[in-house]
């Protein structure tokens, strides 16, 4: 009897460590999902202004020599900035390119540069040099909403939400196992849980369409 109490014990004493850990890692952005959900089942109501930032820049030569259009070249294809350019744009308008491979043709190259909560996009002459760099951005709600489904948010916001997503697996069964360890003094638990298993799918099957 003591061992078997002393085992209950100790798996208690793991369910809670692990409940809060699990709760601590994931707190804040499960506070960002869940309003983020409200907002994002509400996007046709919520309305919201986007401002719109236009700015124009001219290579120098040495770095138009880079990009001039070549006679035995494709007249589309596609192909990652040199190095010098990627750098000057970096500099020139604080906007990070990297090494993708963009649109380039026989006229200019198109470097798409889409954002959470917005959208930009970069024009590069490949015969004048002129550089034409637009961003249009909607709002703090949408840059949000935007984070809640991954939209254009980069690999690091990816890993991130794999480990967040881990942590609430963690953090759900934690606690339903603590609703076991407790379930026999609080008799509506079972109840309760049942209940919310079974709202959604009746949801679903009565009302989804």
């Amino acid at each position: 009897m003591v061992s078997k109490f002393k085992k209950k014990s100790f798996w208690t004493k793991q369910f809670y460590l692990w409940h809060w850990v699990s709760s601590a890692i994931c707190l804040m952005t499960m506070l960002l999902f869940a309003i983020t959900g409200i907002t994002l089942n509400h996007a046709g109501k919520i309305t919201a202004k986007p401002a719109k930032i236009e700015k124009t820049a001219e290579l120098s030569p040495n770095l138009l020599a880079e990009i001039k259009v070549d006679d035995d070249e494709d007249s589309e294809f596609k192909k990652a900035l040199p190095g010098p350019i990627r750098q000057w744009i970096s500099n020139q308008f604080d906007v990070t390119t990297g090494g993708r491979a963009y649109e380039w043709s026989d006229i200019d190259i198109y470097i798409d540069l889409p954002t959470p909560g917005g959208d930009a996009w970069m024009s590069i002459d490949r015969e004048t040099g002129e550089v034409i760099y637009e961003k249009t951005t909607r709002g703090l709600i949408a840059y949000a909403n935007d984070l809640h489904k991954g939209r254009n948010t980069g690999r690091e916001w990816v890993w991130f939400m794999d480990i967040f997503s881990g942590a609430s697996i963690i953090f759900c069964l934690t606690g339903l196992a603590l609703l076991w360890v407790h379930s026999k003094r609080r008799p509506s638990t079972w109840p309760i849980v049942a209940a919310g298993l079974l709202i959604p799918f009746i949801i679903i099957f009565f009302f989804v369409h």
